[in-house]
């Protein structure tokens, strides 16, 4: 019975493995384990009494935790945006805008999908709209099989890491970090790796250019009365809008001292940018409106359509990460504007209707007790791990590894790698992430960038073959057997699953490639470049505190309590400048 009580963490955490390879629901399994091993562990004498009295307290911490209303108001966003038909008039548009070049419709899957990632922030929805309207036209066109299944799913699971992802809003809560913060250090990274799926589709049209092929010109039906593209008016109206973006952003300072009556000398760098992108996009709106209005004749179809259809969901962006980075608004508030925002475009097109939002509602309530209920259970499970000094076991065996900082971050990124082939980024973040963060920050390691880079490795979750959430939402809309196209008359034959299966290992491979740029390269998430550089600590102690003389084995019950009018007493096992876990602290930044 000694050995059991002395070694009650790793035969907890043990069982937690067991429950999940039963089959349980994870939030129960969660919570099961915690209750029954709180349990054995006040019969063992080894937690006192009254350990499950901090439940309730710790419960009404999660319901006074308001950054996670963010999750159903971005949820409700993209679910609205889905079905409003804003993706399906991207894709034609921008398919057309590319069409001309091998791979256009690649590039255009790659470009919407990134679009969508910052205005939805739902894999499923970016994947699913994706397979439905493109993959069909890249099928007609000849595209092979397996590229424009991977790139769909690749694409689609931008929603990962490009804000407003919801991902990233349960790292943040999760590491007691702010989502806004974590939000500007994923930026970066996210556009970087779109780039690279970019530079993939380019490779393959260059040494397998029969794999992806440019439209034929019959299906190009946006050009001019004369036949020709109208791109040359289009790139005019960029190129204006691009020096006009320029010059205000080199004198955004002095407009700001002129509308402030006071002198301001400099600006920072994220507000300039968004600030000066907006008014690039504005003058291009309005350049576009009074063509249209007045009848100018001066820009092309195409030039006119790209505009109207690319503002909106950039206004958009702005209205839900522009009032994010300029700190007028929460992640909360700007979920909130942007399910506001969505709602006003979906009217605009007429797309609104009851049935439409009660869909809409059903799924956001869904997903949103889905993430309450596992935060719940890893909440009782936190408690109990807490009290048998769970943390200080997987303390003491993180950084018994060699290597310091990298030898860590090293064998992270390959645990949360392989357990994402089992489990989706929900139950790696409420599992995997409270027992990690600690770690990393007592190693020195920013949290901000330690999540990002989580965040990266989180997306493999679903393209990993043959698990990947994503390629099971393409799997359901893909053709499963031949069929006739209405529009050319040709037979096209089905997808087959290993078909989509082979097309996601390259960008498996691509997501990999890019948590290793994060490591090499920390200054890519900003915000984590003074911290986050890895660095050689294999010499660092970490050395215990001594417990309190005659404590024993009985611990203060006021430790386990999370937020209460008095501050909680410091455990033996943590030092008292780390909170007691991440969802604590976050509950108690909510007050």
């Amino acid at each position: 019975m000694e050995i059991i009580a002395n070694n009650l963490a790793p035969i907890m955490f043990a069982g937690l493995i067991i429950f999940l390879l039963m089959g349980f629901p994870v939030a129960f399994s969660l919570g099961a384990c915690g209750l029954f091993f709180g349990f054995v562990g006040i019969e063992m004498g080894v937690l006192p009494a009254s350990l499950l009295q901090a439940l309730p307290l710790r419960i009404f911490g999660i319901m006074k935790n308001d950054t996670l209303l963010a999750i159903p108001f971005f949820t409700l966003m993209g679910l609205i945006l889905e079905r409003s038909g804003m993706a399906e008039d991207l894709l034609d548009t921008i398919g057309q805008l590319f069409g001309p070049v091998r791979g256009g419709l690649a590039f255009a899957v790659i470009f919407v999908g990134a679009l969508l990632a910052a205005t939805t922030g739902v894999v499923a929805a970016s994947v699913i709209s994706m397979g439905l309207i493109s993959l069909p036209i890249m099928l007609r066109y000849g595209y092979d099989r397996r590229i424009a299944s991977g790139v769909i799913a690749a694409s689609g699971t931008l929603a990962q890491i490009i804000p407003p992802s919801l991902v990233l809003i349960i790292l943040a809560d999760q590491l007691g970090r702010s989502v806004g913060d974590m939000y500007k250090g994923a930026f970066v990274p996210g556009f970087i790796l779109t780039g690279l799926y970019a530079l993939f589709v380019i490779g393959v049209a260059i040494f397998r250019p029969h794999w992806v092929p440019a439209l034929p010109l019959e299906a190009r039906s946006i050009k001019e009365d004369n036949g020709k593209s109208g791109l040359a008016s289009l790139g005019l109206l960029a190129l204006a809008s691009t020096a006009a973006a320029i010059y205000f952003g080199q004198h955004y300072a002095q407009v700001l001292s002129y509308f402030k009556g006071e002198t301001v000398a400099q600006v920072a760098t994220d507000e300039t940018i968004v600030v000066a992108m907006s008014v690039g996009v504005g003058l291009a709106f309005v350049a576009s409106l009074l063509n249209k209005l007045l009848g100018l004749g001066l820009l092309s179809r195409m030039a006119e359509r790209v505009t109207f259809v690319l503002i909106p969901p950039l206004a958009l962006i702005f209205l839900v990460l522009g009032t994010i980075f300029l700190g007028i608004a929460t992640p909360t508030e700007g979920g909130a504007m942007g399910a506001l925002g969505a709602l006003l475009m979906a009217l605009a097109r007429g797309r609104i209707s009851y049935k439409l939002m009660v869909q809409a509602l059903t799924t956001t309530t869904k997903l949103a007790c889905f993430v309450v209920f596992i935060l719940i259970g890893s909440t009782v499970f936190s408690l109990s791990f807490q009290g048998v000094d769970g943390p200080k076991w997987v303390e003491h065996l993180l950084t018994a590894l060699p290597g310091g900082q990298l030898g860590f971050l090293v064998f992270v990124n390959v645990l949360v790698f392989v357990l994402a082939f089992f489990l989706d980024f929900f139950e790696l973040s409420f599992i995997v992430v409270p027992l990690l963060g600690p770690v990393a920050e007592k190693l020195g390691i920013d949290l901000i960038w330690f999540g990002v880079l989580l965040g990266v490795n989180m997306q493999t979750s679903f393209m990993h073959p043959p698990f990947g959430f994503a390629l099971f939402y393409l799997r359901s809309v893909a053709p499963d057997r031949d069929y006739t196209d209405k529009l050319t008359g040709k037979r096209i034959e089905q997808v087959r699953t290993s078909q989509i299966y082979w097309g996601a290992v390259p960008f498996v491979i691509i997501q990999i490639i890019m948590v290793g740029l994060i490591i090499a390269f920390p200054n890519l998430v900003s915000g984590g470049q003074d911290k986050a550089a890895v660095q050689d600590t294999s010499n660092v102690q970490l050395e215990a505190q001594p417990q309190d003389e005659g404590s024993g084995k009985e611990m203060d019950a006021n430790k386990l309590f999370g937020p209460a009018d008095a501050p909680p007493a410091t455990s033996a096992s943590q030092p008292a400048s780390a909170p007691l876990d991440p969802l604590e602290a976050a509950a108690n930044a909510g007050k």
